[in-house]
């Protein structure tokens, strides 16, 4: 997928290999271990090719090949969710400054003079639709005066989500029209669903497998999201002033749920357990969506959070990083 985008943007991609260590059983570990080092290799071919000024890192082992192959270019560490990975925390220990999403990360690093808070970026387009309401829900066909849900589960689809969703649409649409980004996984399924729904409940369910350049569209359109708890959700949703309920993916470590904690905690999103999805997403949507006063509060609230500068503030810092190599390096030669 980031391949994907990255050549989507022009940008020329190298792909590093690399696998994981933590968690993994002892069986696969050299097998992993034997990964890292070839990715160190082809990092030092990288390197030797484009010889970078300053080096951006952001979540994930795929970045240690790089880390340990760059020991004297300058490195630039941005920590997307809010509780760090173990790999974050390893390319914490050489990274000359540390980008932050919020301010309560800054406990889970002792760097604390190379950290600075920056906010989640967000892609220059997402920047051209809030405030275009109008304009959004007629892209995504949105045509009656009903209250805007936005449903998804990250690229691939959330199968807990859809299904659960599935399960009550028809109940829903008759409050709410659904955009509703299946993923790959459950997309036939959702266009079966949609064909056989009455013509009049049909003409209120948009179902699509993804949305990329359409993505600032959906956030714009929607009244209330509901959505895994990714990292985004600390940046996009701030900058659209869109409440959330946020349902975190129960099968990793709890980044996702520290971040929704977060936006919970500022009354700007609702937390509901994946394993709750089937009994209580319908009751949950509703009590929100017929709750006029409780979402502007959490618009007001979420939108208090919005850094729309964040993406020039990690630029900032990855050349001001240049400069001072290019100062020292002259210094040195001079």
């Amino acid at each position: 997928m980031e391949a994907d985008l990255v050549q989507r943007a022009s940008i020329p991609f190298r792909a590093i290999p690399a696998a994981g260590v933590h968690g993994v059983g002892l069986i696969t570990l050299p097998k992993n271990l034997l990964q890292l080092g070839k990715g160190v290799i082809a990092s030092r071919q990288i390197l030797k090719e484009f010889s970078p000024d300053v080096i951006l890192f952001t979540g994930g082992y795929v970045a240690a090949p790089m880390a340990v192959a760059a020991n004297r270019i300058p490195k630039l560490l941005y920590v997307p969710d809010i509780e760090p990975a173990m790999a974050l925390n390893f390319l914490a220990r050489s990274a000359d400054r540390i980008a932050i999403t919020t301010e309560d990360s800054r406990d889970y690093y002792p760097q604390k003079s190379r950290t600075v808070v920056t906010g989640y970026p967000t892609r220059p387009d997402l920047a051209e639709w809030p405030g275009r309401k109008a304009q959004a829900r007629q892209i995504l066909e949105v045509r009656s005066d009903l209250p805007v849900v936005l449903v998804f589960g990250g690229s691939k689809g959330a199968r807990s989500i859809n299904q659960a969703l599935l399960s009550i649409l028809n109940s829903l649409l008759e409050t709410a029209e659904v955009v509703h980004l299946t993923g790959s996984l459950d997309w036939n399924q959702a266009r079966t669903y949609h064909d056989a729904l009455p013509s009049r409940l049909a003409a209120r369910y948009h179902p699509h497998p993804y949305l990329h350049e359409e993505m600032g569209a959906a956030l714009a359109a929607a009244d209330l999201v509901l959505s895994r708890a990714g990292a985004s959700v600390l940046g996009e949703y701030p900058l659209f002033g869109l409440p959330s309920i946020l349902v975190p993916y129960p099968y990793a470590w709890r980044y996702q749920k520290v971040n929704a904690e977060y936006l919970v905690k500022r009354g700007a999103a609702k937390l509901l357990p994946d394993e709750q999805l089937t009994e209580k997403m319908l009751p949950t949507l509703l009590a929100y969506l017929q709750d006029s006063a409780r979402l502007q509060a959490m618009q007001q609230a979420i939108s208090a959070l919005a850094r729309p500068t964040a993406a020039a503030e990690i630029a900032n810092l990855a050349l001001e990083l240049a400069e001072s190599r290019a100062v020292r390096e002259g210094n040195r030669h001079g």
